[in-house]
């Protein structure tokens, strides 16, 4: 009765961590899709600055979550260089996706996002010893050819992107269960900020020296650095939680929004392929969910019982070492 009732309490607190657990990937995927907006909002301003907008965005999460760590006067848990990669990597991540805005549209570009799927279980297999089901794995493969659909409809080039947010995911996915949240944030709004900096310096002086500056403009960098600022502050919640697959997978689900804002913002039209690939990512994504519940059930449920069998162990090894005492 009271194994039953256990595995019972397990089964609804894993399934109201799921739950939770997808909340919070939906959330970080409406502030992608406030991002990608943004983003394609600038190119068709003729705005072609994407290492400016993420300045803004590293500048704001150096200063408040740089304050956080001033005032806890805490030292640094981590190398400076470890955060330095982790920021280079994410930069260029940034960088290559905002500038394929310059060449496709809103849907192919957040669509491309699949790409950083099969890197994040690659990395997170290697250097994390992270193990998959054979069903995650059939559910990230129908993310993937639901990416080659949409390919044959449109063209970018941002897939290369995806392999420095994959890097950075999984690195970032590392720091954070292992170190402090905020001091993970705060350096690499820091070394952000750096490594942006010195390569505005070489790449981007004539594009923003050739900006007309207008209120649309300046609206569309502001919502881009707000909208990813709440997309880097719960980011550390979801990797902490679940891990890089899982948190890349539930951020598809942005592309229904670009899909919206394509149709009803741009009045442009979208191909009918990319409703198949978008449905294809779906089913995807909910085979991958249930059956990481699933494995999540089985592995604290097993968990639980090896606790119950060390502690029914413990308590006949105190009854026998009485006994004995008292013989």
């Amino acid at each position: 009765m009271n194994s039953s009732a256990t595995t019972t309490w397990w089964r609804s607190h894993v399934t109201w961590r799921v739950l939770y657990l997808l909340f919070l990937g939906q959330v970080v995927s409406f502030a992608i899709a406030l991002m990608s907006f943004n983003s394609s909002l600038l190119a068709n301003l003729g705005v072609d600055a994407p290492l400016t907008q993420s300045l803004f965005t590293y500048a704001t999460l150096a200063l408040v979550y740089g304050s956080i760590l001033v005032y806890r006067r805490q030292k640094l848990l981590v190398s400076w260089y470890w955060y330095l990669i982790l920021a280079f990597a994410d930069v260029h991540g940034n960088y290559l996706v905002n500038k394929a805005y310059q060449f496709s549209s809103i849907t192919t570009v957040t669509l491309l996002d699949c790409w950083t799927i099969p890197w994040v279980i690659i990395l997170t297999w290697f250097f994390l010893g992270t193990r998959y089901s054979l069903w995650q794995l059939l559910g990230a493969a129908l993310c993937v050819t639901g990416l080659g659909l949409v390919l044959l409809s449109d063209a970018g080039v941002g897939g290369g992107g995806t392999l420095f947010y994959a890097i950075s995911d999984v690195g970032e996915e590392f720091l954070v269960k292992k170190k402090d949240r905020v001091e993970v944030v705060c350096m690499l709004g820091v070394y952000g900020f750096l490594v942006s900096l010195v390569e505005i310096s070489v790449l981007e002086v004539k594009s923003l020296e050739s900006i007309k500056w207008t209120a649309d403009i300046i609206l569309a960098f502001a919502g881009y650095a707000l909208s990813s600022f709440l997309f880097y502050t719960l980011v550390p919640f979801v990797l902490k939680l679940s891990g890089a697959t899982m948190f890349n997978l539930s951020l598809l689900t942005s592309d229904m929004w670009a899909v919206v804002i394509r149709i009803f913002f741009y009045h442009q039209q979208v191909d009918g392929l990319y409703y198949l690939a978008f449905a294809i990512v779906v089913i995807g994504l909910i085979i991958y969910s249930v059956t990481e519940k699933d494995s999540v059930q089985v592995d604290t449920i097993e968990e639980g019982n090896l606790n119950t069998q060390y502690q029914v162990l413990h308590d006949e090894s105190t009854t026998s070492e009485n006994e004995t005492l008292a013989s």
